[in-house]
């Protein structure tokens, strides 16, 4: 039995419900049990704890565990969500957005979780734009920027799905930018520590395996049919706002093609957390990041 903590609910981990809805777990031959969490610094502490075996979150917080403790042995080993799988929505149209347009806006980031703003921060900031200039509402959450928006008490959000096809669809809102379209960039994997991955070897690449086949089912699957295999996740969710949402996310290659994480991802998202202060020094790839096992899953 591995033990599976849940970073937090979001449409974009789809591919990690989909192993279980898909039975693609069981299929590969090992029991993986779905541990809730609370919040994402809860579900690192519990794998910190030997609570849990494996979450699925950011390398973000491996990076930040690896730069305030050198001897942290936490560790990433499957990737999924392979670009940022934020946007920015604005009230009226902008097809020709840039980063400077944002500047005199009422602007809302998300305030639940820090690598969105991070990355795109840093995006911002290579378009010569410093983004504390922004006249940026950081606090409120991206259902309450949804609602403001609506109510024109707000110019542009920075949201992911369904909030964004809800707008869209709606009319309510306009795409101006899309995250993923700035690069690969290591946004979420799977992650355990490095005395698991050495004892659970067999478990862990059952694991790998079921993902990697869980990620070509996703990739030629209709959306309305996952929607509807992952309604149970997703129960307030009407199934043309998720298979609108999986259909956007699958054009942006939101989701890799198989679980090897890429170096070019990992950098693009340590120069942003670098950039923003966020680590104190470099933290090098093969201290946080571990490929062997979605290797040997493709082989």
């Amino acid at each position: 039995m591995i033990r599976l903590s849940e970073n937090f609910r979001a449409l974009f981990y789809a591919p990690f419900y989909a192993a279980y809805a898909t039975g693609a777990f069981s299929e590969a031959g090992v029991e993986v049990e779905l541990v809730p969490s609370p919040s994402p610094p809860l579900a690192a502490k519990a794998l910190r704890a030997g609570e849990v075996d494996v979450m699925w979150g950011g390398p973000l917080r491996v990076m930040m565990s690896r730069d305030s403790d050198p001897t942290s042995d936490s560790v990433c080993f499957c990737d999924v969500v392979a670009r940022d799988p934020f946007f920015i929505i604005g009230r009226e149209p902008k097809p020709d957005f840039r980063f400077a347009d944002l500047k005199g806006l009422r602007f809302a980031s998300v305030s639940e979780v820090p690598t969105p703003w991070i990355c795109l921060a840093d995006g911002i900031r290579h378009a010569g734009v410093d983004p504390d200039s922004l006249s940026r509402i950081p606090d409120r959450t991206m259902e309450e920027n949804e609602s403001a928006l609506r109510a024109g008490e707000l110019d542009a959000i920075h949201v992911f799905q369904p909030h964004a096809e809800r707008l869209i669809a709606s009319g309510a809102g306009h795409l101006w930018y899309a995250a993923a379209t700035s690069g690969l960039t290591a946004y979420t994997t799977l992650v355990t520590r490095r005395s698991v991955l050495e004892k659970r070897q067999d478990d862990l690449l059952k694991m790998t395996r079921a993902v990697y086949r869980t990620l070509g089912w996703f990739a030629k699957t209709p959306a309305p049919e996952i929607a509807e295999k992952l309604r149970s996740y997703f129960p307030d969710v009407p199934t043309p706002i998720f298979a609108g949402a999986i259909d956007r996310y699958r054009a942006l290659k939101l989701w890799g093609s198989d679980p090897v994480i890429r170096r070019e991802g990992y950098d693009r998202l340590h120069a942003a957390m670098r950039a923003a202060g966020a680590l104190g020094k470099d933290i090098a790839f093969d201290d946080c990041v571990d490929t062997n096992l979605a290797r040997r899953a493709m082989a």
